[in-house]
């Protein structure tokens, strides 16, 4: 079997963005790249993931990042990445808020992450590696 490796489209990445629960924001620190794995969800076509305030988050607000999440089965030498690219903001809208909010999204990381970041997706890009 030789390994194959194909695009997906913008549906086809959207909908794998959102069967996993980690991914990696990639920002600016200090003139630098910097990268952070996150829990994280899909809404409405937009990335949503949350925060402590006066840390990484902060850093996020109006600044274009990248972001990375996929699945690889190692053993059978599978899987697929999303990487999209978009314009970070905080949301202080207590409506947004109220829609964004789903109790069953807890960030797995301890202590209180109550700065809500959404990436609003201006372009995204996924490849599929499988076995023909």
């Amino acid at each position: 079997m030789t390994a194959v490796m194909d695009r997906l489209g913008v549906s086809e990445s959207l909908r794998l963005l959102g069967s996993v629960p980690v991914g990696r924001v990639v920002y600016t620190e200090q003139a630098l790249p910097a990268i952070r794995p996150v829990n994280f969800r899909v809404v409405a076509g937009r990335i949503v993931l949350r925060g402590p305030a006066g840390s990484w988050t902060r850093r996020l607000h109006r600044e274009v990042v990248a972001f990375e999440a996929d699945r690889i089965d190692e053993g059978d030498r599978t899987g697929w990445s999303v990487v999209v690219l978009g314009r970070a903001r905080r949301v202080t809208d207590v409506d947004e808020l109220v829609a964004l909010f789903d109790q069953e999204h807890r960030p797995w990381a301890p202590g209180v992450r109550d700065v809500v970041v959404v990436i609003d997706i201006e372009q995204i890009t996924g490849r599929r590696v499988s076995l023909a």
